[in-house]
């Protein structure tokens, strides 16, 4: 059993939380809610005054904060954790934060020889509850090691992405697609029923195509990725068919505020001549735009 801190109990901290008391860690909570504490403490939680007080003695720091000035103000702040946080003790930071801002925590906690993980959640509260998240690991390999039997209370898949900032940067970079997706899928499913489509039969469709199935598990790893640009499908099929659907939405007085921006970026392709290459290699024109080097 480890006695554990967990500052900040809010829709993904308060079922972690309460996931450590099941487990049977001893949990000292502090959250700036009341509410929340009376909840956990009759789960068992112990109650602290402050972020200092609730790591006396702990083994571990879980902080669930909704951005870096709070992370940055539980450590540091007049009552901070760093002043009464051992050696010994480990930070797991599953904030979703700046990468800046983990990496201003991380190196003020080294140069008080503190140890600190960053390690976003992926996934739900549905998840957090069920104990089955997605952690997003950066640090060392042995701290990393060291907390594995309290985040396999949380998770079900931990990944290490490198040393400490990468977990928070690796994810920076899956909300950045899930929440455009999210707005593409609403631009694509109104556009179905402005069409006069059945949503659901739109849906049923485009579960069996790229659109559903997702280029993370299709095209990308069998083309672009392999270095394959032979065309399964073209950059200028690409650009017409995404004309044909604008020209539509138009007609139809549709968002479609991100296909609009992706019909820019293939023409940017087809204006450096990659118009027959496969779609994918749109991959290598926005690598091209951001200055990145050959890949490999």
């Amino acid at each position: 059993m480890s006695k554990i801190a967990f500052i900040g109990l809010g829709v993904m901290g308060e079922p972690m939380a309460r996931n450590l008391l099941k487990a049977d860690h001893n949990v000292r909570t502090y959250d700036v809610s009341n509410n929340v504490l009376d909840r956990i403490a009759l789960e068992g939680a112990e109650i602290a005054s402050s972020p200092a007080d609730s790591v006396i003695n702990a083994d571990f720091i879980f902080t669930m904060l909704p951005s870096g000035k709070e992370v940055f103000q539980a450590a540091f702040g007049d009552q901070g954790f760093a002043q009464s946080m051992s050696k010994e003790t480990l930070l797991i930071d599953t904030s979703t934060i700046l990468p800046a801002d983990t990496d201003e925590i991380s190196a003020k906690l080294a140069s008080r020889k503190c140890r600190m993980i960053d390690a976003p959640v992926g996934r739900l509260a549905q998840n957090a509850r069920e104990g089955t998240l997605l952690f997003m690991i950066g640090g060392l390999k042995s701290d990393l090691e060291c907390a594995l039997p309290i985040l396999n209370v949380l998770g079900d898949k931990i990944v290490h992405c490198g040393p400490v900032g990468m977990g928070t940067r690796m994810k920076i970079v899956n909300n950045y697609q899930s929440t455009a997706l999210n707005v593409l899928t609403a631009e694509t499913l109104t556009f179905a029923e402005a069409s006069g489509l059945n949503i659901n039969l739109a849906i049923e469709v485009m579960r069996e195509t790229t659109a559903g199935r997702g280029h993370m598990n299709a095209t990308y790893p069998n083309q672009v990725l392999s270095g394959n640009l032979e065309p399964g499908f073209m950059i200028d099929l690409a650009h017409k068919d995404l004309g044909l659907a604008l020209e539509t939405t138009a007609k139809l007085h549709t968002p479609a505020f991100l296909g609009a921006a992706a019909r820019q970026a293939y023409s940017i392709a087809q204006s450096n001549g990659m118009g027959r290459n496969d779609w994918t290699a749109i991959f290598m024109t926005l690598r091209k735009l951001a200055g990145l080097g050959p890949m490999k």
